[in-house]
């Protein structure tokens, strides 16, 4: 209990409640200021002085007793009202007095809560609804008051009836034109809103109108009353649940109440990832917190201080929650029934499917660095699923499809069912769809019109018309589970199609459907034909004649009863009229509709005659009179009708009304009938939802020249036993998903993957791509879906887990490399020998050395459980740690030399790859000369001595394999042999170029010949047995027999670093070399090989041993990626 101490020492009591923990002192403000509690009771505290100082009347006390149950809430209102930044707004809150639930001040004008005042009765509802906006039907209008007006003032964009009158309560309202976008504006903002509304009919003089509660409005709950006569479709919004999150040594548990539905569902196990997950994308109408959640972690009371639940608390901390304890089940449904104020007696169906064998939900993480979660700078996976007209209901089933993947079994079957449509060759019904949650209400509160009854069966005729095609009988088949696990409902396949023949017909035999022309407008020629159009519309075209016919009859009747009176009373009015041919102010008359009054009259000017000269007509105008409205007031000076008309009218409209009244009980009756059916309607609309969002994915997928991948059952048995096969997964062909195949130009990648890889690349290189694309094709392929690949063998993941970078959460007082950790340890928790983990750029937020040592033991963990997966990394001294790895394979993404620049070919190759390529990727992205000039520098002077150490070259080569999986043993050549200013041949050298050819002449011949031998050793053919170099000097070109030959070359730069090369057009290749900014003076040694392949390898080869022996290349990078694993240097 929260508890402010007032004046005279009496102290105040307030239950605690929703978040206003754990500091209740920010929220003193909210506290009632003018009560105090004594002798169990709160009284008011006359106040005789209003802002301004000035002095008032003296204040009565009211009589409405505020009770400890009202505190809490009249709390939330302050708390909302405080919000408040509407200039109105905040004047009208001013003269909220909080001592009843209304905000009323009982002594500004219109403050009575006299019994039977309007305001005591609006206090009566708000006691049973206390969280919800009060409107209140008086008359033409909805009325708010007190701190529901506010509410209206800031969210409706509603102006305050009266003004800013500062000697009245608040109030405000809408037409009731208009009372359907004032309740979206306020749902959409969060609100709930009672409706009351008026007893239709007349009342008594003086009495007081009786009112009765009509229904709510809630997020994702819409008002339906009334809607059953509306003549238009109805836009209905995607259903909100009631959210309860609790805590058990299982893991999270997520229970959501759909009170539309009247269903539940908990789905336990959960991590703190998985839980957040779902919590974003769920759009909620509340959320409760089971005090399960403050005892995580050591049993500590503060939830998030040891770091379970950090990210969960931050999220539910941002929103508005409130506390509840209890069964987490049972005590939530009992707080949804007094949320939605249902009677205790209400049963709510539990929907939940078993997730025995389904694959976990998609973590945060995962399903926004893929897009299934729309994310700023990701490409939309659902986007590309999809036809770019297809949105709605199919979109949202997919998108739940892919947070939630269902078992092997439902998998198989949405496979089997797209192969189905994508082989199909009979035409298909429009598959119409309608919210499950949309057809419940309606038929559970009677309020379906005729619209929606025709769509209901449209729905359950397509079901039959697939249930009586071949082909999409198959399909319908197929269909049933992803439907049960959907719904939650378990419908057999006969059981479906009877009872969507027995609704149909139903719904045949009453509704007036398309086709039927025995209905038609009344219509005569001397009445308006709007009139009939307005007043017949509304209920003509819904039920069948055989139903309503002696209703029909009388309207018939009464119409043509009407048309001889006007005929007779008003026609001779008006022929007169016609008659006349004075020339100034000719008098004007006809027989016209007053829409307002739902009436046909006399309209006229002037054509009441100055002298009675007996002429036609004249008796005809005597009769007439002023039309009155329903109020007996005169409606104008130039509306006229008769006692004959005014009575045919009124048999008129009480046989419309009957008639109205009359197909108004039918539908409701029908939907009454229909409700019984429910399941068998729910379940049909579901079916259909899923069938137009497989075909539209099925088109598009054909489109892009997507595949369907083969889904391998991680349990299945080989010979009696588990086989390894079941774990591997292969994708030739595979393409990131948010290009298009069938336009060409992108890179395809094959993936055989039988364990974890460690994958090395350059920045820019592919690797979040890649990962990227192989979490999109895994994830679709687990549900059955197309992935973008040629072909495919995907096993059954019971997880797919995507970390990507992480960010620092400020509200969470975390770091980015917290986050990381954070998340990192989630998915270990969750990761078995099933699963598949990719892993970016691992331990990137932390310094370098106990970064590189965690990863490689998370590495090592991953190892050790056996799972599928990548972990990108450029912490290269990874290679360097004693990692005790069983299954673990190097992989790098490839790069290629273009004119002596290194790129990056986007191709997963074998080996590592420690060329990162940051020095480029920062001068293509603007980074000023100066600083990349100073960074080469630097790089040089420190990390060019550590590569020539021979005790980090002695670690290296224990790793580095030669091309084709061949080991050569690298041969080190003393620097100091080739320094020493004496040739071979003993001919003393004086130039420095002169004796750097020399030297690296030498050495290319050292290093080759063993190359050769090895060759010649493994028995690999090749015609080339010895190297004979060529000098290319200052100002020299290659001779002609160069061109079309292939050469390895080294380029002699000024500043006696080397670049080595291979080309098929050398004197080419050297004029771009010498075009550089100060290369003019550059010379060369080349030799020729028999083919590109091998100048290839002996170009990496010597890229990866010359710095071995003292030199300095200027191209390091390229031999980390033109054969991956021949690299003895890891930067």
């Amino acid at each position: 209990m929260y508890k402010l101490a007032t004046s005279r020492n009496v102290v105040v009591y307030f239950p605690r409640f929703r978040s206003f923990s754990p500091c209740p002192s920010s929220y003193i403000p909210f506290l009632p200021s003018r009560f105090l509690r004594t002798s169990g009771r709160v009284q008011k505290i006359p106040c005789f002085k209003d802002r301004s100082g000035k002095v008032t009347k003296k204040l009565t006390v009211s009589k409405y007793v505020l009770h400890d149950k009202d505190l809490p809430h009249i709390l939330w209102w302050k708390e909302k009202l405080q919000i408040c930044k509407k200039p109105a707004t905040e004047i009208l809150i001013q003269r909220l007095d909080y001592s009843n639930l209304l905000g009323l001040n009982s002594n500004l004008r219109n403050g009575s809560m006299k019994a039977g005042t309007l305001n005591s009765e609006t206090l009566q509802f708000k006691s049973q609804f206390p969280r919800e906006v009060i409107l209140c039907r008086v008359g033409e209008f909805y009325e708010a008051v007190g701190i529901d007006a506010c509410i209206l003032v800031e969210y409706a964009g509603l102006n305050p009836f009266g003004g800013l009158q500062s000697d009245s309560i608040p109030r405000a309202g809408c037409p009731v034109m208009n009372l359907r976008q004032t309740l979206d504006d306020l749902t959409h903002n969060g609100y709930s809103v009672c409706i009351v509304e008026e007893a239709q009919g007349p009342a008594q003089a003086r009495s007081r109108k009786r009112r009765f509660l009509a229904g709510h409005a809630h997020p994702g709950n819409p008002y339906v009353y009334g809607l059953v006569g509306a003549d238009h479709d109805i836009d209905f919004p995607e259903p909100m649940p009631v959210v309860g999150i609790s805590y058990s040594a299982r893991g999270y548990c997520i229970n959501m109440v759909q009170e539309t539905m009247k269903t539940y569902s908990s789905e336990d196990c959960l991590t703190e990832e998985a839980a957040l997950a779902k919590l974003r994308t769920c759009q909620y109408h509340h959320l409760f917190l089971h005090t399960s959640l403050r005892r995580i972690s050591c049993g500590t009371s503060t939830w998030g201080e040891f770091g379970e639940g950090g990210l969960l608390w931050g999220e539910c901390n941002s929103r508005d929650f409130e506390w509840f304890d209890g069964n987490p089940v049972s005590d939530l449904l009992a707080n949804v029934k007094e949320l939605y104020g249902l009677d205790q007696e209400v049963m709510f169906r539990n929907v939940t499917v078993s997730s025995g064998n389904r694959a976990q939900p998609l973590t945060l993480g995962t399903s926004t660095q893929i897009g299934v979660i729309p994310t700023d700078g990701i490409p939309s996976l659902l986007k590309v699923l999809f036809p770019p007209l297809c949105k709605g209901l199919p979109v949202l089933y997919v998108r739940d499809l892919l947070l939630n993947p269902p078992s092997y079994e439902i998998a198989s079957e949405i496979q089997a069912t797209c192969k189905l449509m994508s082989n199909a060759t009979c035409s298909i019904p429009e598959f119409t769809c309608v919210s499950s949650a949309k057809i419940a209400k309606l038929l559970e509160w009677k309020e379906a019109n005729h619209i929606e009854l025709c769509r209901i069966k449209n729905v359950l005729d397509e079901i039959l018309l697939m249930y009586r095609k071949p082909e999409l009988n198959e399909i319908l088949k197929h269909l049933i589970g992803p439907t049960w696990m959907t719904t939650g409902l378990e419908i057999d396949f006969q059981t479906l199609v009877a009872g969507c023949e027995v609704a149909s017909s139903k719904i045949d035999g009453i509704i007036y459907l398309d086709g039927e022309k025995d209905q038609k407008i009344s219509s005569f020629s001397v009445i308006p034909d709007d009139f009939f159009e307005d007043m017949e519309s509304v209920w003509k075209g819904r039920i069948k004649t055989i139903h309503i016919n002696d209703v029909l009859t009388s309207v018939d009747e009464a119409a043509e009863a009407l048309h001889l009176a006007v005929t007779e009373d008003f026609t001779p009015v008006v022929s007169r009229i016609k008659a006349s041919i004075s020339p100034l102010k000719a008098p004007k008359g006809a027989i016209s509709y007053s829409r307002d009054q739902e009436a046909v009259w006399f309209k006229g000017k002037r054509f009441i005659p100055n002298i009675w000269t007996g002429s036609p007509g004249e008796e005809h105008i005597k009769q007439l009179k002023h039309a009155l409205d329903s109020r007996g007031r005169k409606v104008g000076e130039e509306w006229f009708t008769t006692m004959k008309v005014e009575a045919a009218l009124s048999k008129y409209h009480d046989a419309n009304t009957k008639a109205k009244t009359r197909v108004l009980e039918l539908l409701r009756e029908l939907a009454a009938e229909l409700h019984s059916h429910i399941n068998i309607i729910v379940f049909s609309s579901t079916l259909l939802v899923i069938t137009k969002a497989l075909y539209a994915h099925v088109s598009e997928g054909r489109r892009r020249q997507w595949v369907f991948p083969t889904i391998v059952e991680s349990q299945k048995l080989e010979n009696g036993k588990p086989s390894n096969k079941n774990r591997e997964m292969k994708i030739v062909g595979l393409l990131p998903y948010w290009f298009n195949m069938a336009e060409g130009g992108a890179v395809h990648n094959t993936v055989d993957m039988k364990s974890l890889f460690l994958l090395t690349g350059p920045n820019g290189g592919g690797k979040s791509s890649l990962l990227r694309s192989i979490c999109a094709a895994a994830l679709l392929g687990i549900c059955g879906l197309m992935v973008p690949a040629e072909s495919a063998q995907i096993p059954y993941f019971d997880s797919v887990m995507l970390h990507m970078k992480s960010y620092d959460s400020p509200a969470d007082h975390k770091s980015s490399f917290q986050v990381e950790m954070s998340e990192l340890r989630s998915i270990i928790a969750g990761t078995s020998k099933k699963s598949l983990v990719l892993v970016d750029e691992i331990c990137r937020g932390t310094e370098t050395a106990k970064g590189t040592c965690i990863a490689g033991s998370i590495i090592e963990t991953l190892d050790n459980i056996g799972c599928l997966g990548i972990v990108s990394t450029h912490l290269h001294g990874i290679f360097t740690l004693p990692l005790n790895l069983k299954s673990t394979v190097h992989k790098a993404m490839g790069t290629t030399c273009i004119d002596g620049k290194t790129k990056p070919t986007w191709k997963l190759t074998d080996g590592i790859c420690t060329e990162s390529l940051a020095f480029e990727t920062a001068k293509r992205e603007g980074v000023p000369e100066i600083i990349i000039e100073r960074a080469e520098d630097l790089y040089l002077s420190v990390y060019a001595k550590k590569m020539l150490s021979a005790e980090n070259f002695a670690k290296q080569e224990e790793m580095s394999t030669y091309i084709n999986g061949n080991s050569l043993n690298g041969t080190h050549l003393h620097s100091e042999k080739f320094r020493s200013g004496t040739s071979h041949e003993g001919i003393s050298l004086s130039n420095p170029m002169e004796v750097l050819n020399k030297e690296v002449e030498n050495a290319i011949t050292v290093i080759c010949q063993e190359f050769i031998t090895e060759l010649e050793r493994k028995k690999n053919a090749s015609d080339l047995t010895k190297i004979k170099c060529f000098l290319i000097g200052t100002r020299e070109l290659p001779p002609p027999m160069t061109i079309g030959s292939s050469s390895v070359y080294i380029m002699l730069r000024p500043d006696k670093k080397l670049y080595v090369g291979e080309t098929d057009n050398l004197e080419d290749r050297v004029r771009a070399h010498r075009s550089k900014e100060g290369m003019q003076e550059a010379s060369f040694l080349y030799f020729l090989v028999p083919g590109k392949s091998l100048a290839c390898q002996i170009e990496t080869l010597l890229i990866n041993q010359l710095p071995n022996q003292g030199f300095l290349l200027s191209n390091i990078a390229d031999g980390k990626h033109r054969n991956f694993g021949t690299s003895n240097l890891y930067v």
